[in-house]
């Protein structure tokens, strides 16, 4: 992940963009058009079918996250669930778009 602008020295933001089956796949598109030159641009896919529960859902995720952002657009409420502790842990702030999380680091506007 590039983590500065060649034209000048301005730090690029870091995003990392978790999704399910192509679940953020817009979104992504969007950024890539309109912040290429501001967002430096991690995406984890997780596109293999997944059980109705997951025991342990940080099997399936990074042990860290480097980031100043987490855009969550994963489908399965457990892997989001882990995520989204994993990102307060870290001191990372997320976004759950259309999902009903609450805490200090989680923004969960509406779709």
């Amino acid at each position: 992940m590039e983590n500065r602008d060649s034209a000048n020295t301005t730090p690029l933001q870091r995003v990392v963009v978790f999704q399910q089956n192509g679940s953020g796949e817009r979104k992504i598109a969007g950024v890539r058009e309109y912040g290429a030159d501001i967002i430096a641009l991690e995406i984890i896919s997780i596109d293999e079918p997944l059980p109705l529960v997951l025991d342990d859902a940080r099997a399936y995720l990074p042990e860290t996250i480097e980031a100043d952002l987490v855009l969550d657009y994963l489908r399965h409420q457990d892997l989001s669930h882990d995520l989204v502790l994993m990102c307060v842990e870290q001191g990372i702030p997320v976004i759950s778009s259309g999902k009903k999380r609450v805490g200090k680091r989680v923004m969960t506007p509406p779709t």
